[in-house]
């Protein structure tokens, strides 16, 4: 399982790339062959820079970070802005500007850069430009490469408007859409899959059951501090290392971030505050073996928070009770409360512990307890949360009241329900698909180029494994086999539905192995496709959406630039029934059924086969305008 899960900041669009830029010393004439603007990029030294730039052709700058990309990736792998322009419709649906280039790999399917805690491990986000993605061969008899030439850096404006059109087709006509799993005849019914009897529990291992837990909630609110004082408490962090984390969170002024470092171990988490990726921590409990997922709470990271809380089996909503701060949470403006609260019980967690922190703050008045429970407790109903599945514990995380047992303030003294550690033991155990074939969506991946080895990290949602398996490894379509494995970091034998793991492979090419990609069995391979159908559910916006908008599609761990191809009716959000045929856009809180084509392919499938590829979000300009399920898989029409 990797410490950190990552998939770059998501940038409001209100924010202009160019106000960064000072125009009195740009040269705008440089390249057209005049020099009738001189100015300091005139230089002999700088335009010394500037040949050995434009000598390098496997490289694109980002005009946010100026990190210097591969030239496969559409999108930067540091910061996460695209590097295309979206394409922008009128109200007739026509593009106006030009199509993003969809033969290009996606970012969201490269490997990402974190480091992982093995002393002797080092990850490879950036692949060759000898080894991108789109070269990797197929070696599945279900699986075909759909784009079989790469598409050079610089290209003609005939091949530009060649791709244009093309995009405006398959978005006017709705003949298209592509995936690579074809003669689907061919491929055996999951009904048919019968498992082997190591792939099934043995009732009689008293082992702990593995639950991830995600703890969410608004920015400031006190996830971090909350996790590092649970761990603390339960003897994972040693007081030598807490110590550690106080002495140097002093000498910078923070004192009070000494338990959030604990998992906040990035320079640029700590300088600044907050948490910026998912970290991964563990802790038994009397019940389970828990697995924390602590997400960011700050808007610019909510598609990290999407990647790695997906995973969750359960939630802790961390509410900030100080006067003032609930209510920014909670507000429909920007407040994380609210859209981590929908995205959460669109991941499929339907149980959920709310945790009133920092009640301190307000002298544990029972009054303010209230207040929040009675106001978030209807917004959560409308999120269809059932009050049975909902449990409320407020605590103080820095003064160790009420995490592991009763409190022991005075002031506490109304307070006669259950512990933070007692509230997540009297959670429900998830249902595990043990019997069904192996899928594990890839989350994150580690490269040894020295030694030759690749390992494909995520949550196995399916099926199980061990050493010598066979699995097909998608989109590339390679089939390798599991060299070893390891589960919470520790070496294992076999990996079952729910665990974290770790799956060293080989036999694979170590670009064909991307996050964002999926393991699955070979014989009982997913689709890969550009072009689906989605029932969606649209959250409170203020701009309708368009045949045309372009927006952010996430699905399990990747992401791709969207375009609404069709609105093909209105549903009623109550029966689901259809009420009008296509309509000319949605508003919030409408139901609908769309068509959006991508600009790169994803690993998925409908949501009645499987909920874990089958569930999407789709967010705009830094907020999540939508969410929904793959109703259907839309392939390519037969010559």
């Amino acid at each position: 399982m990797p410490r950190k899960v990552t998939y770059g900041v998501d940038f409001d669009d209100d924010y202009d790339i160019y106000d960064d830029y000072n125009e009195d010393n740009y040269d705008y004439n440089y390249g057209n062959g005049t020099d009738d603007h001189n100015t300091a990029w005139d230089s002999v030294e700088v335009k010394h820079e500037v040949k050995q730039e434009v000598a390098r052709q496997n490289v694109w700058r980002c005009p946010i970070c100026t990190f210097d990309n591969e030239e496969y990736l559409s999108s930067c792998d540091i910061c996460g802005v695209l590097r295309n322009p979206l394409v922008r419709s009128n109200n007739n649906g026509q593009s106006s500007t030009v199509a993003p280039n969809l033969n290009k790999p996606s970012t969201s399917t490269a490997p990402s850069n974190k480091t992982t805690n093995n002393a002797n491990t080092s990850t490879s986000a950036i692949p060759s430009a000898t080894s991108a993605p789109s070269n990797s061969k197929v070696k599945s008899d279900y699986v075909e490469n759909s784009h079989a030439s790469n598409v050079e850096a610089h290209t003609s404006n005939k091949t530009t408007n060649n791709l244009s059109s093309e995009l405006n087709s398959l978005t006017v006509t709705g003949k298209s859409g592509n995936s690579k799993i074809h003669n689907k005849e061919k491929i055996p019914s999951r009904v048919e899959y019968k498992p082997e009897k190591w792939m099934l529990v043995d009732q009689t291992d008293d082992c702990l059951t593995q639950l991830n837990l995600a703890i969410v909630g608004h920015v400031d609110s006190g996830k971090s501090t909350l996790s590092g004082r649970l761990l603390h408490l339960l003897g994972q962090i040693s007081q030598k290392q807490m110590h550690k984390y106080e002495k140097e969170a002093k000498l910078q002024g923070k004192g009070s971030f000494a338990y959030a470092w604990a998992l906040d171990e990035s320079a640029e988490e700590r300088e600044r505050g907050i948490t910026m990726t998912v970290a991964v921590a563990y802790f038994n409990s009397n019940k389970y073996h828990v697995v924390i997922l602590d997400s960011p709470g700050h808007k610019d990271f909510v598609p990290n928070m999407i990647s790695g809380a997906t995973q969750a089996d359960a939630a802790i909503l961390v509410i900030d009770a100080s006067l003032g701060a609930f209510e920014a949470g909670i507000a429909s403006a920007g407040g994380q409360t609210r859209e981590h609260a929908q995205l959460i019980r669109s991941f499929g967690v339907d149980q959920i512990i709310v945790s009133v922190n920092k009640m301190d703050a307000v002298q544990y008045s029972k009054d303010r307890f209230d207040t929040i429970k009675l106001q978030l407790g209807t917004f959560l109903r409308s999120c269809n949360f059932r009050d049975s599945n909902v449990s409320w514990v407020p605590l103080s995380a820095m003064e160790n009241q009420n995490l592991v047992g009763p409190a022991s303030d005075a002031r506490f003294s109304w307070y006669k329900g259950p512990s933070l550690l007692e509230a997540i033991d009297a959670l429900q155990p998830p249902a595990r698909e043990y019997s069904k074939p192996l899928l594990m969506p890839i989350c994150d991946v580690i490269k040894l180029p020295s030694q030759g080895q690749v390992s494909a990290c995520g949550k196995l949602e399916a099926g199980a494994l061990r050493n010598g398996s066979k699995v097909l490894v998608l989109p590339s379509g390679d089939v390798g086999t599991v060299r070893s494995l390891e589960r919470d970091s520790l070496p294992c034998s076999v990996a079952r539905a729910g665990d974290n793991v770790a799956v060293s492979l080989q036999g694979v090419d170590a670009s064909s192995v991307m996050s964002g990609g999926v393991l699955c069995h070979p014989d009982f391979p997913v689709a890969v496709s550009d072009r689906l159908e989605l029932k969606i559910l649209v959250l409170d916006v203020q701009t309708p959406i368009l045949i045309g908008s372009q927006l952010e599609f996430h699905i399990h761990h990747a992401k791709e630039v969207a375009k609404v191809a069709k609105i093909v009716s209105l549903l009623d959000p109550k029966t689901g029934k259809v009420t009008k045929k296509s309509p000319r856009c949605l508003l919030a809180k409408q139901s609908a059924i769309v068509e959006v084509v991508l600009q790169g392919e994803v690993c998925v499938d409908e949501f009645s086969s499987s909920r874990a590829l089958g569930r999407v979000f789709l967010r705009s300009s830094g907020t999540t305008v939508a969410v929904g399920v793959v109703t259907r898989v839309i392939t390519a029409e037969p010559n």
